[in-house]
């Protein structure tokens, strides 16, 4: 029987390739990819992909399923038209002998089937990041000029800001 949170070894930082989840949809193929596009990291993994469930929920932009939030233009960056690296994350299939792939499915499959307030680190509103490394031309988004950042609500997230900042009720 497989436990709903990712094995001790997707938590950590080893390269080890874990067996890809059973069963998995659609939907959590789609989370996956994207959380594995902006980070290779499983705690920032885990925080990217509750940004994105919130856009599903609250059904950011119009937008309801995984796979419309992912590929809205200009949300996430490696699925922008032209992107050098958009067919590959597009390819990505449960099999592919990835770690940290693997691991972003875990992550994927986790945050996905969570259940209740506890399992949230941030407000169903917080809906946007962005990592200062991958600013080239300002260093700030002109959307988070006038926003504060959100920490995560549990302890047991240590972010660099200069790898994420997360924001709330921005439009």
């Amino acid at each position: 029987m497989e436990a709903d949170a990712p094995p001790a070894s997707a938590r950590g930082k080893s390269p080890t390739l874990l067996p890809a989840p059973t069963n998995l949809d659609e939907s959590t193929v789609w989370l996956a990819r994207a959380i594995y596009s902006e980070t290779k990291l499983p705690h920032e993994q885990e925080l990217v992909a509750w940004v994105i469930r919130n856009r599903v929920e609250t059904a950011y932009r119009g937008h309801r399923t995984y796979r419309s939030v992912v590929l809205d233009p200009y949300q996430f960056s490696a699925f922008n038209p032209g992107a050098s690296k958009r067919a590959h994350y597009l390819r990505l299939r449960p099999e592919a002998p990835l770690p940290q792939w693997r691991q972003a499915l875990w992550v994927a499959r986790y945050v996905r089937h969570a259940e209740g307030a506890a399992y949230r680190p941030f407000p169903v509103e917080t809906r946007h990041f962005y990592s200062e490394r991958s600013m080239r031309d300002r260093a700030v988004p002109y959307w988070a000029e006038r926003s504060g950042v959100v920490a995560p609500e549990h302890d047991q997230y240590a972010i660099d800001e200069r790898r994420f900042r997360f924001f709330k009720q921005i439009s």
